[in-house]
């Protein structure tokens, strides 16, 4: 399952497809990687599972592998088709091989593989993390080290990001990711699903002063986050007001919102302080970076530390096939290939080190 030696190796440009499927998003996109190291896409197509999901509030797993099963040939046939280009026009298939829900996992890399056999182009298993980590070199071309704030629906991590391979995590959730906490506290007051846009919607129309949440963990000399119990505070402060009124419901989200953009800018500015580099980059990754009251604060905190704030266009920062198939072309050029024998993991920490959280 090691990595093995590729055999297209000093080759340039490399075209690859990434396949992504490690949760509710079914996506596929090609991506070249010019000889000087520039990115290009050539495609990018996500078909998102919102609406199956949306009577639930949240994702159910199975439901989310059947249509992965039923989707993903047809996203491939698209991302092709709109790159003009064909299977064999490829010099390799990057495929999400963890983390994340274990059946959609596995229908994206069991298609990488089946592609990568049929085709005789090497498979590359990616980290769904260090898809994040490293989308801010196609986008922006940054260069190592530099740090990410990955916040996600499932992730909620400091990542020194030292080089292709090489990520040291500097501190996580140690209960609720972010995007977890927003999806939650929406439910509780009766929002819609997807939350952490519905929360923010709210927000705008709300009294982020009314509400004195706590701010679990900052008194602490470390980088982790607690979001358990601030959801609770959340919840009893509803409960105290009760019956809510739209005015009530504004005021909780704003005071919610401002409460995390206040944790996540005060953690990022502490963890900029661990970065030694000439020209220091916080890199935000996942969907939640989307958030304007968060980008806003770290904005600020970027600013004040005279490092260069780096976010990704929204389409990719939340799953796709982009970031898939750069991490892929980024192994790819440093000659790393796997064995079809590849296992799909379920947990996958970038940092191998790294077994403390459940969430990370």
């Amino acid at each position: 399952m090691g990595l093995r030696p590729s055999t297209v190796t000093g080759q340039s440009p490399h075209m690859v497809l990434g396949l992504e499927s490690s949760c509710d998003e079914t996506a596929a996109a090609i991506v070249v990687r010019h000889a000087d190291g520039r990115g290009e896409v050539l495609s990018n197509v996500v078909r998102s599972q919102i609406d199956e999901h949306r009577a639930y509030g949240g994702v159910v797993p199975e439901l989310a592998a059947r249509a992965h099963v039923v989707h993903m040939d047809h996203i491939i046939s698209r991302a092709l088709d709109e790159a003009g280009v064909s299977l064999g026009d490829l010099d390799g298939i990057a495929a999400t091989a963890g983390p994340g829900l274990i059946g959609g996992v596995l229908v994206g890399l069991t298609i990488g593989k089946a592609l990568s056999a049929a085709t005789g182009k090497p498979l590359i298993a990616v980290n769904h993390l260090e898809g994040h980590a490293l989308t801010a070199r196609l986008t922006d071309g940054v260069n190592f080290p530099y740090l990410m704030l990955l916040v996600s629906g499932g992730h909620t991590q400091f990542v020194l990001v030292e080089g292709v391979g090489r990520y040291k995590k500097l501190g996580g959730t140690i209960d609720d990711a972010l995007g977890e906490a927003f999806d939650k506290v929406a439910k509780m007051l009766g929002l819609g699903y997807p939350g952490g846009p519905e929360v923010e919607r709210q927000a705008m129309g709300g009294d982020a002063a009314r509400f004195d949440f706590p701010k679990p963990l900052l008194g602490e000399d470390r980088l982790d986050f607690s979001f358990s119990g601030l959801k609770t505070a959340v919840r009893l402060a509803a409960e105290r007001v009760a019956p809510v009124s739209d005015q009530d419901i504004a005021d909780v989200c704003a005071s919610f919102q401002a409460t995390v953009a206040e944790i996540i800018a005060r953690r990022s500015a502490q963890a900029l302080e661990v970065l030694q580099a000439n020209n220091k980059a916080l890199v935000i990754a996942g969907g939640v970076a989307a958030n304007k009251a968060i980008g806003s604060a770290l904005r600020e905190v970027a600013q004040e530390a005279g490092a260069r704030l780096v976010v990704p266009p929204p389409a990719l920062c939340t799953d796709n096939g982009v970031m898939v198939a750069w991490a892929g072309l980024e192994r790819l050029a440093l000659g790393h290939v796997d064995g079809l024998d590849f296992t799909a993991r379920a947990r996958w920490p970038l940092d191998s080190d790294d077994m403390r959280v459940r969430h990370g």
